[in-house]
C-alpha cells in the first residue's frame, strides 16, 4: 500500500518514470474524483498519482470535486499529499520556470465545496490552520530540490483564486500589497481538505508566468505558459525522483 500520493496539476497530467501497477476506478460519498487512482512504483517507491484536471486536462479549477480527491486517496490508505500546482509568479523571485514551496495560503475562491464537516454533525468541528502545510513535507521538497542542483524558493504565500479566468492586474496588485508571492486556481479547498482528513499536505509550485501586470506587463501568452511549464515540470520531475529515493 503506498503511503505517498501526487496530485498532478496542469503542465503534469501523468508521471514519466512510474511503473503502473493498476488503475483503481474509486466511488465516493462526495461524488467522482477527477479520474482513476493510478498506482505503480517510481524509483523502488510504491506510489498513487491522481491527475487534478483529469487525465485530458479537461477539468477547470472550480469546477474540480477536490473533496472527492482527497477522500479517495486517504480511503486508498495514503498519508502524504505532494501537490504539484502551476502559478502565476507575483514575487521577483518567481519568474517563470521557478520552483517555490509555500508555506502558507490566502483564499479568494468562493462557491467551492471546502469541508467534510457539514452533515449530519455530532458537534461542530474545526480544525486548526495557522499553517496549511506540513512543515516535515516541505522540508523534504527543499531539500531535495537543492539536491537535484535547483533554486527554490524556499517560503511564499499562494493566493487561491476562482478562476478559470486569470487575474487583473489591479487584482494582483492588491494580492501582492496582501502578501501573496504565487496566484493559483486550485491551491484551496485542497489544503484545508487535507487537514481535515489529517494528511500531511506540501505543495510544489511551479511559475508558469508573471502574474498580470508583473514582469514586463505584456499581455500573458497561452503558448509561453506551456513552453514554461514543460521547463518547470522537468524540474519538479526531478525533485519527485529524489524525493522518492529519500522518503
Amino acid at each position: 500500500m503506498a503511503d505517498l500520493a501526487i496530485i498532478g496539476g496542469t503542465g503534469l497530467t501523468s508521471l514519466n518514470g512510474l511503473e503502473i501497477t493498476k488503475r483503481e476506478v474509486m466511488h465516493t460519498p462526495f461524488g467522482e474524483p477527477s479520474g482513476p487512482l493510478t498506482h505503480g512504483v517510481m524509483n523502488g517507491k510504491e506510489v498513487l498519482f491522481l491527475a487534478r484536471h483529469g487525465s485530458g486536462h479537461t477539468i477547470p479549477p472550480h469546477r474540480i470535486n477536490y473533496r472527492a480527491n482527497l477522500w479517495a486517496l486517504h480511503n486508498a490508505g495514503v498519508k502524504q499529499v505532494i501537490a504539484v500546482a502551476a502559478v502565476g509568479g507575483i514575487h521577483d523571485a518567481l519568474p517563470p520556470g521557478a520552483l517555490a514551496i509555500p508555506d502558507q495560503i490566502i483564499d479568494y475562491t468562493w462557491g467551492r465545496p471546502s469541508t467534510y464537516f457539514e452533515d449530519d454533525l455530532t458537534h461542530v468541528t474545526h480544525v486548526d490552520f495557522s499553517y496549511p502545510y506540513c512543515e516535515t513535507l516541505r522540508l523534504m521538497l527543499i531539500e531535495q530540490s537543492k539536491a537535484a542542483g535547483l533554486c527554490v524558493c524556499t517560503e511564499g504565500t499562494y493566493g487561491a483564486t476562482q478562476g478559470p479566468r486569470l487575474e487583473s492586474a489591479a487584482e494582483i496588485a492588491r494580492m501582492a500589497r496582501d502578501g501573496c508571492t504565487m496566484v493559483g486556481m486550485t491551491g484551496m479547498p485542497e489544503a484545508v481538505l487535507a487537514r481535515e482528513l489529517a494528511l500531511d499536505y506540501a505543495c510544489c509550485a511551479v511559475s508558469a508566468n508573471w502574474a498580470a501586470g508583473k514582469g514586463d506587463g505584456a499581455i500573458i501568452s497561452m503558448s509561453e505558459i506551456e513552453e514554461n511549464l514543460k521547463v518547470g515540470m522537468t524540474r519538479v520531475r526531478s525533485v519527485l525522483e529524489q524525493l522518492l529515493l529519500k522518503i
